[in-house]
């Protein structure tokens, strides 16, 4: 027989320390989240650790004996990954590996290697490769020392300098280049906006796994990919949705969000997330069936605010009711979150009471008008395409007639522009 080309799984062993201001259970499951997280890798969890101490420790995060125990576990069990469930200082990163002499993670650095296998599209690739560069820059170690033969010999050491050091400047290069592509990206994104003027926009938003593409794939036929794993999504996606006979909105799926999502990978995904910033309505998305659901509400909600769209109008929609065992939590968020909307996207339960939110926010956002002008006046033509989606437009002698769809605030700004002599 053949050798087999099966790439068996890293063995890991996952680490958290609970500080005392937390349950045991809770901490359990920010263990059972930091598993699936290891799962997307492609690590096999052999063992979760959880220390109970008052504050990390600054040599070890753990305290130094539960650091030889964890050694000694990860030898005898042939463990080649150590996962902690916080981010660790260089200095912890240096220590650990010292000691264990294996290879140490921590929650961002998986949270960078998961967006870095799912990143398909160039400007996927390119944000995941800076938030990576970020967040490997103060953390240099012997394990860094390849990228001067990565990114070229000869010429690029300076005089005097350590092997890190020339690491350093050559990360630093390669960031300011990232960084002005991701500009240029920008751009060209703000460009493909202004195509949408006239439409209705709104952003699926929620924890990671809540539930979004599904959504998505729903409402508009589209073909998302939608599995039961942790950032599957990553490039945001948008689609028409039509609502009703010529009430139509552009529906976007982008990336979830989770607890300690790394600052550079929100920093690097602004372009990807402009989607949400720009949006007229925030779905939402929480995930009912999950028993923490209420601090994800609260995760999103903070990103949200983060990002500055925490005045976005929203919709609060608790997806996957087809996978609670006890109806009386149904009654429970009924009663808490009253304007929210109850849905199973798997089975199509309650969708349409989305659907008619959607349809009920779309005819109070927007107008449609008919005005006459002059056929000399191009430019203001012009103006109004800019301002508004031009539904038809056509010619009787020496006027033209347009009839356009635009929200409030622009279809006063077209009023007042017509209106000028």
């Amino acid at each position: 027989m053949g050798e087999s080309n099966i790439k068996m799984p890293e063995k890991a062993i996952l680490v958290a320390i609970n500080p005392g201001r937390e349950t045991l259970d809770r901490i359990e499951e920010y263990l059972d989240e930091l598993e699936m997280l290891a799962d997307t890798a492609g690590a096999q969890t052999v063992f979760k650790i959880i220390q109970q101490n008052e504050r990390k420790n600054p040599a070890f995060y753990v305290g130094k004996g539960k650091a030889e125990e964890i050694k000694e576990l990860a030898e005898m069990n042939d463990v080649n990954l150590i996962i902690f469930d916080d981010d660790l200082t260089p200095t912890q990163v240096r220590n650990l590996e010292k000691l264990t002499e294996k290879k140490i993670l921590d929650r961002s650095g998986l949270i960078l290697d998961i967006f870095a296998a799912h990143a398909r599209t160039n400007e996927a690739k390119t944000q995941v490769e800076l938030a990576q560069l970020q967040y490997m820059l103060p953390r240099l170690t012997r394990a860094w020392t390849h990228l001067s033969k990565q990114y070229g010999g000869i010429g690029t050491k300076g005089p005097g300098e350590t092997q890190i050091e020339t690491d350093r400047r050559l990360i630093r290069t390669r960031i300011a280049k990232l960084k002005e592509k991701l500009k240029k990206i920008e751009s060209q994104s703000q460009t493909r906006t202004l195509g949408r003027k006239g439409f209705v926009t709104a952003s699926l938003v929620g924890y990671t796994n809540a539930g979004k593409s599904t959504i998505l794939n729903l409402l508009t036929e589209a073909d998302v990919l939608a599995e039961n794993k942790l950032f599957a999504t990553l490039d945001s996606t948008t689609r028409a949705l039509e609502l009703d006979k010529g009430k139509k909105m552009l529906l976007s799926d982008t990336v979830g969000f989770i607890r300690k999502l790394p600052h550079n990978l929100v920093a690097s995904f602004r372009t990807t997330l402009n989607v949400v910033r720009d949006a007229d309505i925030i779905i939402h998305v929480v995930d009912v069936s999950h028993p923490y659901f209420e601090d994800h509400i609260r995760v999103v909600e903070e990103t949200l605010l983060g990002l500055k769209c925490d005045k976005i109008k929203t919709i609060l929609v608790f997806n996957k009711i087809d996978a609670l065992e006890n109806k009386e939590k149904m009654e429970y968020v009924k009663n808490k979150f009253p304007d929210s909307i109850l849905i199973s996207a798997v089975k199509g339960f309650n969708i349409s009471k989305l659907i008619e939110k959607l349809t009920e926010i779309w005819e109070d956002g927007f107008i449609e008008e008919q005005i006459s002008l002059h056929i000399n006046r191009t430019k203001t033509v012009a103006q109004i395409y800019e301002l508004a989606e031009v539904l038809e437009k056509r010619y009787e002698e020496d006027r033209v007639l347009i009839t356009f769809r635009a929200d409030k605030a622009n279809a006063n700004k077209i009023e007042r522009i017509v209106n000028e002599s």
